[in-house]
């Protein structure tokens, strides 16, 4: 079994199709889907399919491109205790798209990490050319993971010092991402978990088409390469790595 901790359901990929999108993962050995939130608009979404299906649940976070936005209109206190709410998410910086609005960017991502403090959660972190605020901001009672890492082993040594995890995306299997899978073979097995970044990101063999969750697998198989470990194996330690990240995620109460 698989989970694939960061898949945009509610994206209009999946608009009126969303049920087929579910069986074709469910087929691949993928059963359980973690949905972020990007735009504020899409969090009752969200959180509305994760009602609907037993093994889907939600981060709830607003991107940085929504800078400016006042997280708390969104993350309500109802919203972030939802039993199906495991986590703040995506949330951080992203200074490739944009850099002139760093301050309003900062002041979201600090917004949103003062709620996961607040209510014990772990955040799910976007990084775009921003390693230097990143880290320096990412300090203190804040635990979470480095989603769709691509940025330096520099600030990868910081984060696994700090405590976080890294989800692997179909980035990993691109042809030209030699800097990345070198930087994954020296996270520690412990500390992976995996993703598709639907729709975006779709791995290799699927490069040009719309990514979807049961594309997730492709991901697993070359970071099993790279850590030299069967995909069984592979499978078992992102599993438990992904019940460690986000412990409010508790399967059994959600049977298949």
């Amino acid at each position: 079994m698989f989970i694939d901790t960061h898949c945009h359901l509610t994206d209009n990929y999946v608009s009126g199709n969303l049920n087929e999108v579910i069986k074709r993962a469910n087929n691949a050995g993928v059963d359980t889907i973690i949905c972020p939130t990007a735009n504020p608009e899409d969090i009752t979404n969200a959180i509305q399919i994760a009602d609907r299906y037993p093994n889907i649940f939600v981060t709830t976070g607003i991107h940085p491109e929504y800078a400016g936005v006042n997280a708390l209109q969104y993350l309500t206190e109802n919203v972030i205790q939802h039993p199906k709410v495991v986590g703040i998410g995506e949330i951080g910086l992203d200074y490739h798209e944009r850099s002139d609005n760093r301050n309003a960017q900062i002041k979201l991502f600090e917004q949103q990490l003062e709620l996961a403090k607040k209510y014990d959660l772990p955040v799910a972190i976007h990084s775009r050319d921003a390693e230097e605020d990143t880290a320096d901001i990412l300090q203190g009672k804040i635990h979470g993971v480095m989603h769709c890492f691509t940025s330096s082993w520099k600030l990868a040594k910081i984060m696994l010092d700090r405590g976080f995890y890294f989800s692997a995306s179909g980035i990993l299997t691109f042809k030209n991402a030699f800097d990345i899978r070198e930087t994954f073979s020296k996270i520690p097995l412990d500390r992976l978990v995996i993703e598709t970044d639907s729709p975006y990101c779709a791995p290799v063999p699927h490069r040009g088409n719309t990514c979807e969750p049961a594309f997730v697998v492709e991901t697993a198989k070359v970071l099993a390469s790279l850590k030299n470990v069967t995909i069984e194996e592979m499978a078992k330690t992102l599993l438990q790595n992904t019940y460690k990240l986000y412990p409010k995620m508790v399967i059994k109460n959600y049977p298949h």
